[in-house]
């Protein structure tokens, strides 16, 4: 598999967004108040580079829209996940979140003229394994469908429905364009929610305010520049189905960081959902009929 541009900047996404999890655990800011500031530290930084740099371009009404609308779905797939894993625990919403590849494929089967191989369909089978392999199966046993349940559910929706919607958008108009418009977006959208609500935007400790600056420069700006990138050159089926990788790199890091334990199911789980999405990039089509004829 060579690693081209667009690969490689998938690989530096899903490393920056891997550590959001761990930054989330801390509980050291609300969940929708956290969300908020990582949109709004970022395009506070992102505006003044991209308007006098020149690199900002107007795109289209229609695009500017679909941009806008972006920005509204992604914030509220972070707000609805920030909540779930605060309300539940983080490998419930994780886990949920993350089957969001089954959301794209069905969507890029109805809607987009690119639809997805076989090998996306088999990919994400022996991914959705290795996830729950990972997970440990005793865990469906307890698992609570309440209002934590369907927050994680729904933003496995959202994040789909967004990585279909920008796939769309980013066909169109450049990326630090997008990223301008979304996130602006987003920092209302969320602002006036968090007023609303009345979310507390102050008060917090030292460490709390460096985290939130920290999840705006890692888990937003860096994370998804490279994430739209890749985006921009490759499926929306494959980029979907790559990012499930982010919870083998996140129990790393609670291994390392928050002292959490990792089994030797949880390697073979983790193996497994490696496998799976290596799957989605293998160059010729896999047929079934073949294989199952040897």
């Amino acid at each position: 598999m060579k690693l081209t541009k667009p690969r490689l900047a998938l690989i530096c996404g899903i490393l920056c967004i891997s550590i959001f999890p761990i930054l989330v655990k801390l509980r050291l800011t609300p969940g929708l108040i956290s969300a908020f500031y990582r949109m709004f530290f970022a395009v506070l930084l992102l505006l003044p580079y991209v308007i006098f740099s020149g690199n900002f371009k107007l795109p289209s009404l229609k695009f500017t829209l679909l941009a806008m609308l972006c920005g509204v779905l992604f914030s509220s797939d972070v707000a609805v996940w920030n909540i779930a894993i605060q309300e539940s625990s983080a490998t419930q919403a994780s886990l949920l979140t993350n089957l969001s590849p089954v959301w794209v494929g069905v969507g890029s089967f109805l809607f987009l003229k690119s639809k997805p191989a076989t090998n996306f369909w088999i990919g994400t089978v022996v991914s959705l394994f290795g996830m729950v392999t990972l997970v440990g199966f005793e865990f469906f046993i307890d698992l609570n469908f309440d209002q934590a349940f369907l927050f994680a559910v729904l933003s496995g929706i959202l994040y789909s429905i967004y990585l279909l919607v920008s796939k769309n958008v980013l066909s169109g108009v450049d990326v630090l364009s997008f990223m301008t418009i979304s996130l602006t977006a987003s920092s209302i959208y969320l602002g006036i929610l968090c007023y609303s609500l009345h979310e507390p935007f102050t008060g917090f400790s030292n460490a709390g305010w460096f985290v939130l600056v920290l999840q705006a420069v890692i888990c937003q700006l860096c994370a998804w520049l490279s994430i739209s990138y890749a985006t921009q050159h490759m499926r929306a089926t494959r980029v979907s189905l790559s990012l499930l990788s982010q919870a083998v790199i996140t129990s790393i890091l609670a291994w390392l960081f928050l002292e959490e334990k990792i089994t030797l199911q949880m390697v073979f789980g983790g193996i497994v959902l490696l496998f799976g999405i290596r799957i989605t990039f293998y160059d010729k089509t896999i047929s079934l009929k073949r294989l199952l004829s040897k």
